[in-house]
């Protein structure tokens, strides 16, 4: 976690090549199968992101359907976006990935989440309770997922 009480993070190394990694998480039909914080269901297929602008749509298990909107993209190396209700602005967070390269089959997956724009009171509760373990839940999901493909 890092100092702003209100951004929190979480990295390790995989063992698998980035491109690997990064097809996982730019894809967002996959992201259910790795998700940590055990909030999605499902996405429709065909949506891979491929530049900041895109959006992108998921089913929450709650049976929400959020918005996705791309606001940083670097392809095989960074995705971040802010989820939104269909047809509204986003809530003011945000969820990022970055992927690094340290090899062949080896990669450094940073995953960080960003409250620090929410204003949405409401939403502060469950903002608080999405700490560094949440992400590092993802990041190992999404290790068991690229490693074994």
């Amino acid at each position: 976690m890092t100092d702003d009480t209100h951004v929190v993070q979480a990295s390790r190394i995989i063992n698998a090549p980035a491109a690997r990694i990064f097809e996982l998480i730019a894809d967002p039909a996959q992201q259910p199968s790795w998700d940590g914080n055990d909030n999605l269901a499902e996405a429709p297929a065909g949506q891979r992101v491929r530049s900041v602008g895109e959006v992108f749509t998921m089913t929450t298990k709650k049976g929400n359907t959020r918005e996705n909107h791309v606001v940083e993209f670097t392809e095989g190396r960074l995705i971040a976006w802010t989820p939104a209700d269909v047809g509204k602005p986003p809530f003011g967070h945000l969820w990022r990935w970055e992927v690094e390269p340290l090899g062949h089959n080896e990669s450094r997956v940073t995953h960080t989440y960003d409250w620090s724009r929410l204003t949405d009171e409401s939403r502060f509760p469950r903002a608080r309770a999405t700490g560094s373990a949440n992400l590092a839940a993802s990041i190992d999901r999404l290790a068991g997922i690229a490693e074994t493909q």
